[in-house]
């Protein structure tokens, strides 16, 4: 039990090694990019070969144009603010998929996909940066090897206790009680927690790249009349609810346009 014990405060304690450059907060984030970026690349160019990949299309070149903007944004901004080599391990590529599910997503290491399915809800190139800002965003922030540690540290806090409780009973009511609040007061909280830093580093690099960080709000709000009131309740969901995002970047805009004009950015697309 010692030794367990030993491994969690272990854990804990190398979780706060690397700080994330658009905070500046110590992150929960114990696998460097040398262990995760080989397994991400492999499972998204497996992916690939599985889905049906659109090539050629004007769709398909905008989706690259937009996410060669914003990727090439954050890395201008990380070199102004003394972080010049933090992409180096990064492999960006950003491919639209023929499937009609309304989503996006970003592996670590900056592999992204785009569903043609969510296009109609972007309607412009400004929409399609706001989804793009958001997923270089989970990039940028090693949410993935953050959410791996979280999970690690959930698995060995399970671990411990089955090791420490010797009566049946209260074990099987700890086990229960552990996962429903390891879930719910810890898992999802902190996910949440990613997705709307995503939406606040993604609104200032896309306003970076040249695109109106007014427009994220309306995306969202298309997003929102979308979903026609079928989203779970916050408490329960990985993600914050629509009106949450939708007040936040709002909120966020102009701070996020004031970031842009220290790069030279006044107009935005």
């Amino acid at each position: 039990m010692k030794k367990l014990l030993l491994i969690v405060l272990v854990f804990i304690g190398v979780s706060a090694c690397k700080v994330n450059p658009f905070t500046g907060q110590k992150t929960l984030n114990f696998y460097p990019n040398s262990q995760v970026f080989p397994s991400a690349f492999a499972q998204y160019d497996q992916f690939l070969t599985e889905n049906k990949v659109v090539t050629g299309t004007s769709d398909a070149q905008m989706i690259t144009r937009v996410g060669q903007r914003i990727s090439s944004a954050a890395e201008r901004w990380l070199t102004a603010n003394g972080y010049p080599g933090y992409l180096k391990d990064y492999s960006w590529e950003y491919n639209l998929v023929n499937d009609e599910t309304v989503n996006a997503w970003c592996m670590p290491g900056g592999k992204i996909v785009f569903y043609t399915g969510i296009l109609p809800i972007t309607q412009t190139e400004t929409g399609v940066a706001v989804v793009m800002g958001h997923e270089v965003a989970h990039a940028l922030a090693d949410h993935g090897a953050q959410r791996m540690s979280a999970g690690t540290l959930q698995q060995v806090g399970a671990v411990a206790g089955n090791v420490a409780i010797k009566n049946q009973q209260t074990l099987g009511l700890f086990n229960q009680a552990y996962g429903v609040g390891t879930q719910y007061l810890g898992m999802l909280p902190f996910s949440r927690g990613h997705e709307t830093e995503a939406d606040r580093i993604g609104l200032q690099i896309m306003a970076i790249a040249g695109y109106d960080p007014y427009e994220a709000a309306e995306l969202w709000k298309r997003m929102k009349a979308n979903s026609g009131g079928q989203a779970p309740p916050e408490f329960m969901s990985t993600h914050p609810s629509n009106d949450t995002r939708i007040n936040n970047l709002t909120a966020w805009a102009p701070d996020a346009a004031a970031e842009a004009a220290k790069f030279g950015v006044t107009k935005f697309q």
